[in-house]
Parts: C-alpha cells; sequence; structure tokens
C-alpha cells in the first residue's frame, strides 16, 4: 500500500451474478490486486459467492449484499451506493456486470466523480454466434474482465495459477486422506440451468464403467434438495463412492477435496471454475453451449472436453434458452461408455506424468497437437 498507509485509488468492483461468473473474477481480480498494491479494491458480490475468496491479496476488500431485503430494488441500490462512496471514498468502478442493477450504482458513482469502465457483453457476436451467421469466437471473458481494469490505467498480468499460490493447500476434517494409487474424480452433474445437464441415468452409467477400477473414488457434487436425494441413490449402489451433498461444507472443504483429485467431470458450472481455483483439470460436457461462448475455465483446454460436433450449436449463451428439436440431442447423443473411456485415459495420463494444472495443461496441450499432426 502507499506509504503513508492510505490507498492512492479507491476502486469498487462488481460482479453480482451466479456463482460462476464470480469464480471467474478471482484469476484476474487478485493478480490485478498483487500488480497494484498501492491500490485498494472493493469487490461487491452476493453474499454466497463472497465466501469463495479465500487467501486475497491484502489490498482486497470483499463486500457482500442484501439482494433480496436491505439493498433491493432501486432505492436499496441507491443506499448500497451512497454506503460504498462514503465508506470506501471511491474514485473508479471497475463494472464486471454491467447489467441495470450496477448501472444504477454506477450512476451514482459517477455524479461523485468516479470513472466508470464497463464489462463488454459483446452482444451483436452474441446473437450473430447463437443464430449461426457468425462462427467467430466471443472474447473469453477472463481477457474482457482485463480490459475493463486496463480501462482504469491498471497492469493486468496473466499470471494465476491458484488460490494457494506459495502456501500449503487448506484441509478439511470431512475430507478423507488419499492413499497411495488412488485415483480422486470429482463429478458434478448438474447446471445451474438444467438444459446443460447431461441425463443424470446417462451420468450413473458413467460413474458405473469408472468404478469397476477399484482404485477410483468418485465424490458427487450437488446442492439442492432434489440434487441430494438423486445423489444419495446413485451413492449406495456403488463402491467408493461418496455423496458430497449429505455433508454440510464450505469452499474450503471444497478446495481441499479438489486439491487432492486428479480430475473434475463436469457440466459448463461453476465447478469448472472452482476447480480452476485449484488448478483442477476440469473435463467439461458442454450442450447448447460452447466454449466459443468465451466460459472455458481459467487455464482447461478445450481439447479435453467432451462436446458434439452439431450444426445447431451452441444455441445459446447461458444455456437457458429450450431445445429446438424438445430432445437435447447435444448431450443425450454423448455415450457414457465414451465419457467413461475419456476419462479413464486422461486419469491415467496424469497419474503417469505425476503433474496436475497448469504444467500438465500444457502438457496435454502438446499432446493432442502432436495427435493431430500425425492423424
Amino acid at each position: 500500500m502507499a506509504t503513508n498507509n492510505k490507498p492512492l485509488r479507491n476502486v469498487l468492483v462488481m460482479r453480482l451474478s451466479v456463482l460462476g461468473n464470480v469464480a471467474m473474477t478471482i484469476p484476474v481480480l487478485y493478480p490485478v490486486c498483487k500488480a497494484n498494491p498501492d491500490t485498494r479494491f472493493i469487490m461487491l458480490t452476493k453474499m454466497w459467492p463472497a465466501s469463495m475468496f479465500h487467501d486475497r491479496p491484502a489490498n482486497l476488500k470483499v463486500v457482500d449484499f442484501d439482494v433480496k431485503e436491505k439493498h433491493h430494488g432501486l432505492f436499496g441500490l441507491l443506499k448500497l451506493a451512497r454506503q460504498l462512496y462514503h465508506l470506501y471514498d471511491i474514485d473508479a468502478v471497475a463494472d464486471l456486470h454491467n447489467v441495470s442493477g450496477t448501472w444504477i450504482i454506477d450512476a451514482y458513482m459517477r455524479l461523485h466523480g468516479a470513472k466508470i469502465a464497463r464489462f463488454d457483453r459483446e452482444k451483436s457476436k452474441r446473437k450473430a454466434l447463437t443464430t449461426h451467421r457468425s462462427d467467430e469466437p466471443l472474447t473469453p471473458v477472463h481477457e474482457r474482465y482485463r480490459n475493463v481494469f486496463r480501462q482504469l490505467g491498471f497492469e493486468t498480468p496473466d499470471n494465476f495459477t491458484h488460490l494457494y499460490d506459495g502456501r500449503d493447500w487448506p484441509v478439511s476434517p470431512i475430507v478423507l486422506e488419499k492413499e497411495e494409487g488412488q485415483r480422486w474424480i470429482a463429478i458434478s452433474p448438474f447446471s445451474s440451468h438444467t438444459n446443460k445437464s447431461y441425463p443424470l441415468d446417462q451420468m450413473e452409467k458413467v460413474i458405473a464403467e469408472l468404478t469397476k477400477h477399484e482404485n477410483y473414488w468418485i465424490f458427487l457434487m450437488g446442492g439442492g434438495k432434489s440434487e441430494k436425494i438423486a445423489l444419495r441413490g446413485i451413492a449406495r449402489k456403488y463402491k467408493n463412492v461418496i455423496s458430497m451433498a449429505e455433508v454440510k461444507h464450505k469452499f474450503i472443504d471444497e478446495y481441499a477435496l479438489f486439491a487432492k483429485c486428479d480430475l473434475m467431470l463436469t457440466m459448463e458450472s461453476a465447478n469448472m471454475h472452482l476447480a480452476s481455483l485449484v488448478d483442477l483439470q476440469a473435463m467439461t460436457i458442454w450442450g447448447p453451449t460452447s466454449p466459443d461462448c468465451g466460459y472455458l475455465g481459467y487455464n482447461q483446454i478445450v481439447e479435453d472436453d467432451i462436446q458434439l460436433d452439431m450444426d445447431c450449436r451452441p444455441c445459446s449463451i447461458n444455456g437457458d434458452k429450450p431445445c429446438k428439436y424438445g430432445d437435447y440431442r447435444c448431450l443425450k447423443n454423448i455415450s457414457p461408455e465414451y465419457i467413461a473411456q475419456h476419462v479413464v485415459e486422461a486419469v491415467e495420463f496424469n497419474a503417469k506424468n505425476k503433474t496436475k494444472g497448469t504444467k500438465l495443461a500444457l502438457l496435454r496441450q502438446a499432446k493432442h497437437h502432436s495427435e493431430d499432426t500425425n492423424s
């Protein structure tokens, strides 16, 4: 920080939406904070996502707000903006969301002299991609986040490794000790939009295939009541399958588990991005959306992922539109056997190379490039 302990600038950073989008800010925001130590950054988000910001830089303050009651609607947001301005002396805003809720706060801060920089939603490119008038991919979300900070004049290094870089991995009383030779796989079969979820009966077949390997342990990730009930039934059927939905846990418990895992099999969902925060390979099943929509996890590589080459994909940026055919063939036509084989090959490749995360991603990229060259 500045020598007189007073920051030279106070920057409000906003991403108010769902968990995955907030998680995507961390690989950008942490390096920005570290590269600009004389600035105080105040990250505003919802209460639950706010708890994921572990081991944050000293000049990063995370603030949550009550979207349902205290800060609901126009007057609630204006009250919040006034509180933030007077409490933190805001002189710039990095609006990483750029929606009506953040516009209200932007407007208040602008009236009080703050400089505003906003996330580019690339609406025309989104529409062109999903209506198939263009196959040009959207700029990755992480890069668009960096561009917001660049507009405000900040250095934006792209050097995030994981949340606990240089420190010990977190431990959790609910995470088992991993024995020599075991392969741990986290499976996240759900998404915030059910349209993006691989059918659960087919995912169970994937799990059945994986449990044929006696040294494989499967950890099922889920949250809601219906998810808990569904995963409970699967976990009881198969050996070495544990439903984490049965255990009340926090983000630090998930980080401790993911740090020990060899791979995560996931939908295009928040867990893909949580995996990136602990440098874990996420093998993502893409359906109505696509990596071209800009949401690929940080330091993940598309060659690891599973998706069908179909003329109708992507049909949606967020996966919130119903299938025009009504059968979600982009997901249902992926065979469980293929997914299981893909997972096993990746897990054994990881074990053979005895490394993980970013370094492993480079090895995987080289492997895929070599395969493409020889084919």
